[in-house]
């Protein structure tokens, strides 16, 4: 374990502000609305139900019934989940006879979940 004094070595000691460097970081900061949707987004991404859902999706379209079947919860758990998936842009889905069919809406969607699996296993 740490010591207090290790932890306190990795904290910055200067006191002097590099000006240019603060003016031009904030030049590129998203606007504020960019950075509530992302946040927003990123809520979405926060639930262990909606991540299984897009696990699922990410390898294929499946039916409502199919996605509650795999992820052993009853219909209605899948279709609210579902609705705020949809409400966010992240599945879509079609009808085809009596069935739903979701998947995802594109292949960001895809790459954002491979990029944070590769990140927590590195």
């Amino acid at each position: 374990m740490r010591s207090e004094r290790e932890e306190l070595s990795h904290e910055c000691e200067c006191e002097e502000v590099h000006a240019e460097l603060v003016r031009l970081k904030r030049e590129e900061l998203p606007d504020e609305e960019s950075v509530s949707r992302l946040s927003d987004l990123f809520k979405v991404f926060g639930d262990a139900t909606r991540l299984n859902i897009l696990f699922a999706l990410a390898h294929g379209p499946m039916c409502g019934c199919d996605l509650a079947a795999a992820l052993g919860i009853t219909k209605a758990a899948i279709s609210y989940q579902l609705k705020m998936l949809r409400g966010h842009d992240l599945v879509r889905y079609k009808k085809e006879g009596k069935n739903v069919i979701y998947r995802l809406s594109d292949d960001h969607v895809k790459s954002i979940i491979e990029c944070a699996i590769e990140h927590i296993n590195e």
